[in-house]
């Protein structure tokens, strides 16, 4: 609104206020000349010094639990503020406790407004409780300030790049409340304590014997020999488990996604992948979902890190219902990576004739093998061989709290979530 030509106007009335003594135009000229400079000069620093900061009292949470949040701005120069406006972009799957956010046009994100009005070195916290009403990354950010002159004559805006995340895992329920056995849910417990060789760790070699297999043979120390050489790992009691979650809710990928289906089909590994950590077992997950911006299958290899149940619960909060590829294929491309005594655990909506002939072919090489069935009808019998484990738990009986269920839709627009996960190793 105001601008240089306002003060050129009011160079030119002074003359003619005096010559015609006019006091009015007299008193507006010398408004203009010194009100407007110095709300000019406000509103240019009016934004200096001032620093914006977002605190949660936790950056990972459960559905349902309500998480603490504090943002703090403040005024690090003797001229104080007047007025600043805060707009926060947020997410609409969160809400707050008390407050409300203001709706975008896109519907998913939505904008956190509130005023201040800070004085010299002064810093002002305000606190807010959020709801983490379901799974999901959701980021915090961009902000948006605006402040300018105590006169409101000008006013200018900031913008604060920031982002900050909130994760929220899946649901987690014990598997006795599930519909698992009390005992033995993936198999015979003995299997637990069978010395098995780690192929992740050799200690030395040994001469080839007929049953060895072709996969162990050592080719350098052959070479070296002129005999055959098999490679002799160090043998464990550690039981491997792999997760394995196909987040196809039908038969084809045509056919569309039951959001309701696929969230209790992650919730329902994440409750298995945190039952086998507390049983000391060493857990990875492999996913045929992908996360966003992004094309790839979700990978966490086993490993004994301290934190490996949170990057597992992190790479199924992240999951979203685009496939990349079929499960049979993932299983047959990611089931030789894992050590021959591992169980695979197979967590999927539907079974096809496609999952089960794959089923089939690593049961018949010796794989052990548990297939968890969220379909209404029974798997089919021929699968109940010696060794292969299945549960039938239909999703309509799961008790996972359908009313924090539902596909998380608030990424960013265009940030990818700050995954750690993907590369884990044992």
């Amino acid at each position: 609104m105001f601008n240089k030509s306002w003060i050129y106007l009011a160079l030119i009335l002074i003359p003619i206020a005096l010559f015609f003594d006019i006091r009015a135009m007299l008193v507006i000229s010398a408004f203009l000349l010194t009100i407007v400079p110095i709300a000019w000069w406000w509103n240019r620093h009016s934004l200096d010094g001032v620093a914006y900061q977002r605190s949660f009292g936790e950056r990972r949470a459960f559905p349902g639990e309500v998480m603490d949040l504090t943002l703090a701005v403040s005024n690090q120069k003797i001229l104080p503020l007047g007025w600043l406006v805060l707009q926060d972009q947020w997410s609409m799957a969160l809400p707050l406790e008390e407050g409300r956010l203001f709706p975008t046009p896109s519907g998913q994100q939505g904008y956190f407004r509130s005023a201040f009005s800070i004085r010299w070195f002064e810093r002002v916290n305000r606190h807010y409780q959020i709801r983490c009403s379901r799974r999901g990354f959701y980021p915090f950010g961009p902000a948006r300030l605006r402040s300018g002159d105590i006169f409101g004559l000008f006013g200018q805006h900031r913008v604060h790049n920031q982002l900050d995340w909130l994760i929220v895992y899946p649901q987690v329920l014990p598997l006795e409340a599930l519909g698992f056995p009390q005992k033995e849910p993936f198999g015979e417990t003995k299997a637990s304590w069978r010395i098995f060789e780690d192929p992740s760790r050799a200690v030395g070699v040994r001469d080839y014997q007929p049953e060895d297999s072709f996969r162990h043979v050592h080719w350098k120390a052959t070479a070296r020999r002129q005999d055959l050489q098999i490679k002799v790992y160090e043998p464990t009691t550690s039981h491997n488990l792999g997760v394995f979650l196909n987040v196809a809710t039908y038969a084809h990928h045509w056919q569309g996604v039951s959001p309701i289906i696929l969230e209790k089909t992650i919730a329902l590994a994440a409750s298995i992948a945190h039952h086998a950590v507390d049983e000391r077992y060493i857990v990875g997950l492999v996913a045929n979902g992908s996360i966003p911006h992004s094309d790839q299958p979700i990978k966490v290899l086993p490993s004994r890190r301290p934190d490996q149940l949170a990057r597992v619960l992190e790479a199924l909060a992240a999951v979203t219902s685009f496939s990349t590829s079929s499960i049979e294929s993932l299983l047959l491309a990611e089931s030789p990576r894992l050590p021959w005594g591992a169980t695979l655990v197979v967590v999927t909506a539907v079974v096809t004739d496609d999952l089960v002939s794959t089923l089939y072919r690593l049961h018949k090489v010796g794989r052990r093998l548990v297939l968890v069935s969220l379909e209404e009808e029974s798997p089919p019998a021929f699968l109940k061989l010696p060794g292969f484990v299945i549960h039938h738990l239909p999703a309509s009986e799961l008790p996972f709290d359908d009313s924090l269920l539902g596909e998380p839709e608030d990424w960013a627009p265009d940030v990818a979530p700050p995954l750690n996960f993907a590369r884990s190793s044992g």
